[in-house]
């Protein structure tokens, strides 16, 4: 057995003397800190994680950057709960950012409130909690009928709270890290309407209604970044969107999602002639929304979609929402040849993989049409090749 590695047992075990163990009681790792005299122990499940944990423990002790753990003996549904409160009074914050967005806030609440409250999770204490027990609340709510992604928002605030517990040197041990969950789940888009489809659904719509949607359609703007548009942010002259803010329901304006969310859209010419007739017909000064119902009160998502809805029928066309509307001109950006960075930066995307990830299978390249060019840039190859490996004829000068 390597020091620093034992096996443990239950009470009465008749193995204690390090013969072979089949009861289960787990695996215990620890580390001796010289500063500190004392040992930091943690236990696993599994041999291989004692063993992972301690060569990590051990780089962090010669470093001098682990500490001995002190006892938390918070539930961790109490410890979630003032992590939460230190999300609003601004003490609690991302790593890397200045603060939590509300909606992200109210989100965690409601987990804890949810899910969290009466769960034996919940009522575990903070450094009891190991990745069995994490996966195991997971599976239950998957086997309760709730989809992956819907599972994972559950998981946000518990890994997040470990993840700044472990990097405050809090706690040596993630218990919420590695969870799995299913990933064989297809999260692409589904609804995305075509050029002239996106033309139809707008000449069906009310006349007020139709800048609004023409936003979405033609410029990729989210929900909430369509309520927060001011009429300055739109440059007619430079033919640009300025996208700088977003909307929560219950703060108003924020900050927008990510660095990357900041940006500047080009004004494409068929939404210039809807926003031009807009901005005439409704006047305002430039720091109002540009489709608020009153200055700077907002449009409101449910009566927007109800009254679309409603047009929509009526002409015999399938409904669509603002944020198809969003993949939609993301769509329309591939079939026009955008490049696929200046795809992610119309769209705010922080990294390119989410460009690929949500619309790679847009982009072109299909099978046949990557093996039809395979085959024929082989084919040139292989006869520039032989031309060249063919000695030229010596001209007969007798």
């Amino acid at each position: 057995m390597a020091e620093g590695i034992v096996k443990r047992h239950s009470v009465g075990c008749r193995s204690r003397e390090g013969r072979r163990c089949n009861c289960g009681a787990g695996w215990e790792a620890s580390v001796y800190l010289a500063r500190e005299d004392r040992k930091v122990r943690k236990t696993f499940a599994l041999e291989a994680e004692a063993r992972s944990w301690r060569a990590d423990a051990l780089v962090a002790a010669r470093r001098g950057t682990l500490r001995a753990e002190r006892r938390d003996t918070r539930s961790l549904a109490a410890a979630l709960t003032e992590m939460v409160e230190g999300m609003s009074a601004g003490t609690v914050r991302p790593k890397g950012r200045r603060a939590y967005k509300p909606n992200t806030i109210r989100s965690y609440e409601r987990v804890v409130r949810c899910y969290l409250a009466e769960d034996a999770l919940g009522a575990m204490k903070v450094g009891d909690a190991r990745r069995k027990d994490v996966q195991a609340f997971a599976d239950e709510l998957l086997a309760g009928g709730l989809a992956p992604g819907t599972v994972s928002n559950v998981l946000n605030p518990i890994q997040a709270f470990y993840r700044r517990a472990l990097d405050r040197d809090e706690l040596a041990y993630n218990p919420a890290a590695r969870i799995d969950l299913p990933t064989d789940v297809d999260t692409r888009p589904t609804r995305i309407a075509s050029a002239a489809e996106a033309t139809n659904l707008l000449a069906a719509l009310p006349l007020a209604d139709r800048p609004l949607w023409a936003t979405a359609f033609y410029a990729g703007l989210r929900r909430g970044e369509l309520q927060a548009l001011r009429r300055g942010d739109v440059d007619l002259a430079s033919s640009i969107i300025r996208v700088d803010r977003g909307w929560d329901q219950e703060e108003g304006p924020i900050e927008p999602k990510s660095h990357a969310s900041r940006r500047t859209v080009p004004l494409l010419a068929v939404l210039r002639d809807y926003l031009d007739e807009h901005l005439l017909r409704t006047g305002g000064a430039g720091d109002e929304l540009l489709f608020g119902r009153r200055g700077n009160s907002p449009f409101a998502p449910m009566a927007i979609g109800k009254r679309a809805g409603k047009a929509w029928k009526a002409a015999a066309l399938e409904p669509i929402t603002l944020h198809e509307c969003r993949h939609t001109f993301a769509s329309l950006l591939i079939d026009a040849g955008a490049n696929p960075k200046a795809i992610q930066t119309f769209m705010g995307h922080s990294k390119i993989q989410t460009t690929f990830d949500t619309y790679g299978h847009l982009m072109p390249g299909s099978h046949d049409e990557v093996r039809e060019r395979m085959d024929a840039y082989l084919e040139r190859t292989a006869c520039a090749d032989h031309a060249l490996s063919v000695p030229a004829e010596t001209p007969d000068v007798s």
